[in-house]
């Protein structure tokens, strides 16, 4: 390879490298715009009496249910897993948003209201624990009847 094509080469590898540093330098101000937008209403998550009362609701209703609900902190996202199924309240520049997830798909998203009991939040997603339950009852019982089948 001659000087002039190395060169060449390398001039290209800089133009496009440049290309990407806009475009990575453009998506980190907007994440940084939208975390300051988001950052009272991420205060208000954490402080609120509401959040307190949801995370007692939701560990209660687990308990009742025999599951073990799991309560993290993830930056300012607070996250309610269980059987496979989470619950994150992320806050957004505009309030704070609910979203439903079945492992790491979203499947329902809606916003919150702090002035409102949590009841109604944590039975939606108990509705939905439930049927889990009963999908992995199932898979359970048909694994043991084909165990049962081979050993025959």
């Amino acid at each position: 390879m001659s000087f002039l094509d190395s060169l060449e080469n390398n001039l290209k590898a800089l133009e496009s490298r440049e290309q990407g540093g806009l475009d990575e330098g453009n998506r980190r101000e907007r994440e940084k715009a939208r975390a300051k937008a988001s950052a009272p209403w991420a205060e208000r998550l954490k402080q609120d009496p509401w959040t307190q009362n949801l995370m007692q609701q939701a560990t209660r209703a687990g308990y009742q249910r025999r599951v073990k609900v799991n309560l993290v902190w993830i930056g300012t996202s607070l996250r309610l897993e269980a059987r496979g199924q989470r619950l994150e309240l992320r806050p957004q520049p505009d309030g704070i948003a609910a979203v439903f997830l079945h492992g790491t798909v979203e499947s329902k998203s809606q916003a919150i209201d702090l002035k409102k009991d949590p009841q109604k939040l944590v039975a939606e997603w108990m509705a939905i624990l439930d049927l889990q339950k009963k999908l992995d009852d199932e898979q359970a019982e048909k694994e043991l009847l084909e165990e049962d089948a081979a050993e025959a």
